[in-house]
């Protein structure tokens, strides 16, 4: 029987996904994440049932995630936890090959279709397109590094933000 092995992101368990198989998977920083009682029940059984496996990425595939979000400004907008889990999805399809990720989190399935793997979301439709992001200031639209740590520009004085751009390279649909 073909499995199909799933990395679960917080928001699965948030949306409602109830581990049911023993092929489910994330990182132990998530479980950090998961905050509200009937979420938190839910993972807890999982894991106590043997239903959910924390494990965590080979470092090759943290690499490999820092690289890839970086050329695509999404660094600016994943936490440590969602680059784990982007990780973890690179590790298990390296290891086990079949793998999907449950996440209603936009910038991770951005991420997930430049590294072209296949996700799911629970209670939103999920994104179409992939997009860079970037740092401009709001008042005379000068780039800025992702390495910029100001918030105001050091022309104008202005705001800066995030703004993102359509993607060049559209990778396939999920």
């Amino acid at each position: 029987m073909f499995k199909k092995n799933l990395v679960l992101d917080a928001s699965a368990f948030i949306g409602g996904y109830v581990p049911e198989k023993e092929c489910n998977f994330t990182v132990s920083e998530i479980t950090d994440e998961v905050k509200d009682l009937k979420s938190l029940m839910i993972m807890e059984r999982a894991i106590k049932e043997g239903n959910l496996i924390i494990d965590q990425p080979d470092e090759e595939d943290v690499l490999k995630v820092e690289s890839s979000i970086k050329n695509s400004g999404d660094n600016l907008r994943l936490s440590n936890p969602d680059k784990k889990i982007l990780a973890l999805a690179l590790s298990i399809k390296k290891r086990k090959g079949n793998v999907n990720v449950i996440t209603d989190d936009y910038s991770i399935q951005n991420a997930l279709k430049i590294l072209g793997i296949p996700f799911r979301s629970i209670l939103t439709p999920g994104i179409s397109e992939v997009y860079n992001w970037k740092k401009i200031c709001r008042g005379c639209k000068k780039k800025f590094s992702e390495n910029y740590l100001e918030d105001e520009c050091d022309i104008c004085g202005s705001p800066i933000h995030k703004k993102r751009f359509k993607s060049s390279k559209m990778k396939k649909k999920s």
